[in-house]
């Protein structure tokens, strides 16, 4: 049996104005928000794909899918919690995270050292082992025009 997997996700939301924007578990204060059936937060959604995705789990819409009012307006945290509960069910948790956003604005590098926390927390991890890093795409394309974020993650996990 394998005892080590990795996973990879990648997320993408709208921005607009009159929501919340979460990052990382994180209230990051922007004039914009995330569009979503959940509070929308693509990191953790982003780490949520690439855990289910290290054990061909499916993706997060399989497992919370936005036709079920469930998950309507749902705190990702939660979410991660739920992921997290489901790879420990097979027996194997989470060693490192590294992941990226991109987008134009705000600048998150403020926010980063919480988001880290915030994940740590949730998985059980040091915060040594959550990466966060930041770009803009040099105001290219619906990232650079402000439309949308993305979040992308990749995610090792270990039989414990």
């Amino acid at each position: 049996m394998t005892k080590i997997r990795i996973g990879q996700g990648i997320d993408f939301h709208q921005l607009t104005a009159g929501r919340d924007f979460w990052l990382g578990g994180v209230l990051v204060p922007h004039h914009k928000g995330a569009l979503g059936h959940s509070d929308a937060d693509v990191l953790l959604h982003a780490i949520c794909d690439a855990m289910l995705g290290a054990l061909s789990l499916g993706d997060i819409g399989v497992h919370f899918p936005d036709t079920d009012n469930t998950y309507k307006n749902i705190d990702s945290k939660i979410l991660l919690a739920r992921c997290a509960e489901l790879i420990a069910g097979k027996g194997y948790q989470v060693v490192n995270i590294d992941s990226s956003l991109c987008l134009q604005a705000p600048k998150i590098k403020p926010y980063v050292p919480q988001m880290r926390e915030v994940i740590a927390r949730i998985l059980n991890l040091t915060v040594e082992d959550v990466s966060i890093k930041a770009t803009t795409t040099e105001k290219l394309g619906f990232v650079g025009r402000e439309e949308g974020v993305v979040a992308l993650a990749s995610v090792l996990l270990e039989k414990v």
